[in-house]
């Protein structure tokens, strides 16, 4: 019996367990997949060998110490720095990043061109190379300055609150872990407001719950999707790594979208 979990903190929310142990349990593949509450990202190496799991998802705040705790990062987590799933390889930990992929098909009914992200974590880097990838315009909203160093070679505008001035946006992106436990809006509200009515459509990484962010682009008659979607696009992605191939995509994908109905 293999052993999966999610890292987090917060991690209670997470609908990670449901959807693999709908995999495992249906497809008859004997493994288990439990969350862990892990405040001290330092400590996540020693946590997953100590617990000898054969893999990981990891959530906000650990996605970037999960990079650093790895042994190799392979595919896409190169390019950010930022890894969501680990593989026990041979006692080797190997990092995955499935975040992007997973976002992007759960936009892919938009036409997108022109991006603005709200945040500068690590789902706000795997979301920004993702875009510059397929040569979308990609702008990038955050609290501070500290941050934004890494987007200069990426987004065309990098802004802090103090600096922004909005401009028209195919979507806009809350990256940040506002609204998840509390009603907080993502950026100040009147920017927040200036920024919806210049945008088309908006996206909350958040899932479960109508953020106040997604409330607000309800009001205004703005098309969005919150993070379920990209949960379920970045899990089939993830447990098929966990699963080494031996488990069809589109069954791994059916099953998880079946866990959406408990």
């Amino acid at each position: 019996m293999e052993l999966f979990a999610i890292f987090g903190d917060p991690v209670a929310h997470s609908r990670s367990p449901l959807m693999h142990n709908s995999v495992f349990k249906n497809l008859l593949y004997k493994a288990c997949y439990t969350k862990i509450h892990l405040k001290d990202g330092s400590k996540l190496r020693e946590t997953f060998f100590n617990l000898a799991l054969s893999g990981a998802n990891v959530t906000v705040p650990h996605k970037e110490e999960a990079y650093k705790a790895c042994d190799e990062v392979r595919g896409f987590a190169k390019t950010v720095g930022v890894v969501n799933t680990l593989i026990n390889e041979d006692g080797r930990l190997i990092g995955y990043n499935t975040d992007a992929d997973g976002f992007m098909y759960a936009i892919k009914a938009w036409h997108v061109e022109n991006v603005l992200i709200i945040g500068a974590g690590g789902t706000a880097k795997a979301l920004a190379s993702r875009f510059a990838q397929d040569n979308i315009n990609v702008s990038v909203l955050n609290r501070s300055q500290e941050k934004l160093h890494y987007f200069k070679d990426i987004a065309s505008t990098c802004h802090t609150w103090e600096n922004f001035k909005a401009s028209k946006y195919d979507l806009v992106v809350n990256t940040t872990s506002a609204g998840l436990q509390d009603e907080e809006f993502p950026c100040p509200r009147e920017m927040l407001e200036t920024i919806l009515d210049n945008s088309s459509f908006a996206a909350d990484a958040i899932y479960g719950k109508l953020t106040p962010f997604l409330k607000l682009a309800c009001a205004k008659g703005i098309s969005y999707k919150d993070g379920a979607n990209m949960l379920l696009g970045q899990g089939v992605l993830a447990n098929a790594l966990f699963t080494k191939g031996n488990l069809k995509t589109e069954d791994i994908l059916l099953q998880m979208q079946k866990s959406f109905e408990l």
